[in-house]
């Protein structure tokens, strides 16, 4: 299996790249992301050898033969002992992994916060710190990770990676912009390889600023930058795996559609169910929920794709979603544009720059976003969470996180008779219990671990949204 960028030329097969190759990455020097040439197709007796994998020998397995699609350069043997070591009930806490629960009807939530940081994002991010002390181990190399988060992907990726031989971290966060217990999961961890720096701006800033040192090839090169957000291929791919863990709890045939709602802001989590989709998983409708900032809902309903800058980019209960340039929404858009990439390096890499637009309506293509990729979306405000959250908790005893309710909002809108509908849990409640409080007049429950996490001490740096300042740290603590 080899890689190319969402912004390559059809006929340059010059760039094509193995898959331990973009894992220390990130970026492909031309700006865009990595995908696979094509996706690997799964027939029907294959999904049926994969249910019974995941019933018989658990998500670690079904991890293993997922994964094995896309990796051929890590040994077979050294894949499937990163994947029983990634996968267990001591870290998820259930042997499902991700296990299913029934709210009503068709609607139910598939739990992926049993991790770590009882976040999503663990899901991928712990077995992304075992694959990269792996390949780093058999190089003889180390590597710089710079990230930004809007809340979840700092805490997952660095309990991930803290204690990592050949590997250092360096997060960037929106100053003020998460909830006290996300920032505290964060900025009190005080090992040396650990580096939190939050910047005065959003966390679109903050993602700006890993592009930006990203495509300084230069930089990038000298300080082995690489990353753990989204954009790093090995993270998407890892959240394939659970919509077929999803698929085959919810079903008993391979006959059977099911759907997926998904809580979206860079459209990572979502973009993984689109390639489980394309690779043959019997998904009928991929339902993007969004929060105010609903850039991917607009695109979904008007073909309009119009980023926001900083001052329009709402602050909700909801944080993690408080994005308005979605990262992974070009890896869709490769796919909708026939793989043009040439075609979305205009869109991309020049209309976003000069007009922070593009406008695909008129287009024979979009339409093929509903039609051909089972794509819909909504929009979920404050005053609706508040109401899911107490409506969830008053009608099935279940207490759902602010995401996960945006999610169930919209999920409810788009139900169809027979057809069982996921909505994929995000984040633990006590990972925003204000809002939990203002919805319930109650504290969400916390896990044992994590009591008085937000009065530990904290070790992070301040900084502008200034790239060149965010090299000089990187430089000085590289030393």
């Amino acid at each position: 299996m080899k890689y190319l960028s969402t912004r390559a030329a059809s006929s340059d097969s010059t760039e094509r790249k193995r898959f331990c190759e973009i894992l220390l990455e990130g970026l492909a020097p031309d700006g865009g992301l990595y995908l696979p040439e094509h996706y690997p197709q799964v027939d029907d007796a294959t999904l049926l050898k994969w249910r019974g994998v995941y019933r018989d020998q658990g998500y670690a397995a079904l991890a293993f033969e997922v994964l094995s699609l896309y990796i051929d350069d890590i040994p077979a043997v050294d894949l499937k002992a990163i994947c029983d070591k990634t996968y267990t009930e001591a870290v998820f806490g259930t042997k499902e992994i991700v296990p299913l629960k029934k709210l009503e009807n068709s609607l139910w939530l598939e739990a992926l916060s049993n991790g770590p940081t009882l976040a999503f994002k663990d899901m991928a991010m712990q077995l992304l710190g075992n694959l990269f002390e792996y390949e780093l181990a058999r190089r003889g190399e180390e590597l710089n990770i710079l990230g930004a988060t809007s809340g979840d992907t700092g805490s997952a990726a660095e309990y991930a990676m803290r204690g990592k031989k050949g590997v250092r971290v360096f997060m960037t966060s929106p100053f003020g912009r998460m909830s006290p217990f996300q920032q505290a999961q964060m900025f009190s961890l005080m090992d040396a390889n650990i580096h939190n720096i939050a910047v005065d701006g959003v966390f679109d800033d903050c993602q700006d600023m890993v592009k930006a040192v990203s495509n300084d090839l230069e930089f990038k090169r000298q300080y082995r930058i690489g990353t753990v957000n989204s954009i790093n291929w090995a993270r998407l791919m890892a959240q394939v795996v659970y919509y077929f863990a999803g698929y085959f709890q919810a079903t008993t045939a391979n006959d059977q559609k099911i759907s997926f709602t998904v809580p979206s802001g860079n459209f990572g989590n979502v973009c993984a169910g689109h390639v489980a989709r394309m690779m043959g998983l019997p998904i009928d409708k991929l339902v993007v929920a969004t929060n105010e900032n609903d850039v991917l809902d607009e695109f979904f309903r008007t073909g309009v794709y119009r980023v926001r800058g900083s001052a329009d980019t709402h602050e909700t209960s909801s944080p993690s979603m408080d994005i308005s340039k979605a990262s992974n929404f070009e890896r869709f858009v490769f796919d909708l544009l026939g793989r043009d990439g040439a075609r979305v390096k205009a869109l991309f890499g020049d209309a976003l720059g000069k007009d922070g637009r593009f406008d695909l309506s008129a287009d024979p293509a979009f339409k093929e976003a509903a039609t051909r990729y089972g794509f819909l979306s909504g929009k979920s405000t404050h005053a609706n969470r508040l109401a899911t959250i107490r409506d969830t908790f008053e009608r099935f005893g279940v207490m759902i996180d602010t995401h996960t309710a945006d999610a169930v909002k919209v999920a409810r809108e788009h139900l169809q008779p027979g057809v069982p509908m996921i909505v994929l849990e995000t984040a633990l409640p006590i990972k925003f219990a204000a809002t939990i409080v203002e919805a319930l007049g109650r504290e969400p429950d916390r896990p044992a671990k994590f009591e008085g996490i937000e009065a530990l001490p904290k070790r992070v740096t301040r900084m502008a949204a200034d790239v060149d300042a965010v090299k000089a740290y990187i430089a000085q603590h590289c030393t």
